[in-house]
């Protein structure tokens, strides 16, 4: 097939935080030191920059004062500095606050943001560079030479769900670049393949990762004063469930809610969206909504494994920044400003590689070398171990994350973990060794909801008549899937993608209900035959994240 070719010099994959703190990083240097101007290209699955970004969120501003010293003046939109942060333990029917704030959730300093509302702003900043910014174009395929990555392959256009070429049928195009930056977000799709093709997570501890659940919510504006952070930890989560519940509030009485849960719960028949449901009917929660209205509905999974799970961040011609490379701090609950972080720093390598003429492993090693020497490892290294001790139970947890905090995260030896689809239980084990799962909860459409519902309120769309972008390799859902663990992807999908229905002779198969994935990436991860695969849908569907 003849395809279009468009060369440029650094392209990037991902137009999130790290993808355009790399890009505007880029121009920052081009006019810092002149010469020849590098062409920049960044690609974004969206159909506009920010629709399919999602976190709680709270921004710490170390790395937007590097990168834009004066963004007040630009006009950075942030909903409201952070004034009062409480932590409360929630019990099935009452609450307690923590009298002594955990230093890694005090919030002085930082600010309640609209991730989506964010990406946007520093997306005209990075086009105002003069950097081309392609939305709607989903990468599909990376471009290699033997052990080099040479580039990408935009998806095609105008294919049926069946596979046939429809009337507006148009190649992808292949992008060419002496280096590729990879920030297609956790479990990107991209990454995933350079992971296995290359090897890049060989000697690193597996990858761990957690469901973030979040609504916006409008509520009486004197209900909660703007600035004030909840952090819940508790019920409805188990004691051999990580996660907890956050409330950020914002002007104008608008609310961020959510709950996140660790993606490495052994109970098949857990549910996180119901446990995100009752999270809200606790008396203390309950309280807050009441009289509110859901506005908006997302979902999505973070990296959590930690500095120890961070597979090698460069090779030959490419390298991985953001959360596609797992830079998250899970007990900070914060991301955002490392994501930015790597992508600037990924830029500086990139740069310093394509004008000194060598683009190649070793001198793009130098990557590494600065994120070793950057906040980023002074942030990551010492709460490497925290996630992987929770798995031990929520208060061995606690006791853990208290002592790396003392002692700065020396610790005898390191915790390695195990993926969360590896924990999960077969139900004939799981029914003897772990407390019943109480998924039942009333559903009233005002204060808890059921997928569906949710799935409309993230505005959720994709083109009926394309291929499916959730990728199912074997058929084990007829066979052994039900005996074995209940099908956890009825469960475990916050969208209501999967189903069971039955044949006429009783045969229960698979149904994907591919147009409500909100892109979470949850299948992907938590699969326990690990036989799904995510890959981004044709012209830019998916959620549409506005506000959140």
């Amino acid at each position: 097939m003849d395809r279009e070719v468009l060369d440029v010099d650094v392209l990037i994959v991902g137009g999130g935080p790290a993808g355009l703190s790399a890009a505007l990083r880029l121009a920052q240097l081009q006019k810092g030191q002149g010469g020849e101007r590098l062409s920049i290209a960044v690609l974004e699955k969206a159909r506009e920059a920010g629709a399919h970004i999602l976190s709680g969120a709270i921004l710490d501003l170390s790395t937007l004062r590097d990168l834009i010293p004066d963004y007040a003046e630009k006009g950075a939109p942030f909903a409201a500095e952070v004034h009062r942060d409480a932590v409360y333990f929630f019990t099935e029917k009452s609450q307690f606050s923590l009298p002594i704030i955990p230093p890694p959730l005090r919030n002085h300093g930082n600010v309640i943001i609209s991730l989506n509302a964010l990406v946007r702003w520093l997306s005209a900043q990075v086009e105002a560079e003069g950097v081309d910014l392609f939305s709607g174009f989903a990468a599909q395929e990376i471009l290699m030479d033997g052990a080099r990555v040479i580039g990408v392959r935009t998806g095609d256009r105008g294919i049926g769900k069946r596979g046939e070429h429809k009337p507006n049928f148009e190649a992808g195009v292949d992008i060419r670049a002496k280096v590729t930056i990879f920030c297609d977000g956790v479990r990107g799709n991209l990454t995933k393949e350079l992971l296995r093709r290359l090897q890049l997570g060989t000697n690193r501890a597996p990858e761990v990762f957690a469901l973030g659940i979040k609504e916006l919510w409008e509520v009486p504006a004197d209900r909660m004063a703007a600035g004030s952070v909840f952090h819940t930890m508790g019920y409805p989560l188990r004691q051999d469930e990580f996660g907890g519940g956050f409330v950020y509030a914002m002007p104008e009485g608008r609310l961020s809610v959510g709950l996140v849960v660790g993606l490495d719960y052994q109970d098949p028949l857990f549910d996180p969206h119901m446990a995100f449901n009752r999270f809200k009917q606790h008396p203390f929660m309950r309280k807050l909504l009441d009289g509110g209205q859901m506005v908006r509905y997302g979902a999505k999974a973070l990296p959590e494994g930690g500095w120890n799970s961070i597979p090698q961040p460069y090779m030959d011609g490419g390298l991985i920044a953001g959360d596609a490379g797992g830079f998250l701090n899970a007990l900070r609950l914060k991301g955002i400003h490392l994501a930015m972080r790597t992508g600037m720093l990924a830029a500086e390598s990139a740069f310093e590689a394509i004008r000194a003429g060598d683009t190649s492993a070793s001198s793009l090693k130098r990557y590494q070398d600065k994120i070793d020497a950057s906040p980023v490892r002074a942030e990551l290294y010492p709460v490497r171990n925290v996630h992987q001790a929770f798995s031990y139970g929520l208060f061995a947890g606690m006791v853990f994350a208290g002592l790396s905090i003392l002692t700065r995260g020396w610790w005898v030896r390191d915790l390695l973990g195990h993926p969360g689809h590896e924990r999960m239980a077969k139900l004939s084990s799981a029914s003897k060794d772990i407390p019943p799962s109480s998924n039942a909860t009333s559903i009233d459409r005002k204060l808890t909801f059921d997928k569906v519902t949710n799935v409309h309120f993230s505005g959720t769309a994709h083109g009926e008549d394309q291929p499916p972008h959730l990728l199912v390799h074997t058929d084990v859902c007829s066979s052994i899937c039900g005996p074995e663990y209940g099908h956890p992807c009825l469960r475990f999908c916050p969208a209501n993608v999967y189903e069971i229905v039955h044949d006429a002779d009783g045969t229960p198969r698979l149904q994907i209900n591919a147009s409500n994935c909100v892109h979470c990436k949850t299948c992907d991860i938590m699969d326990p035959y690990q036989v799904i695969t995510w890959v981004p849908p044709e012209g830019g569907g998916g959620p549409q994240y506005i506000g959140m």
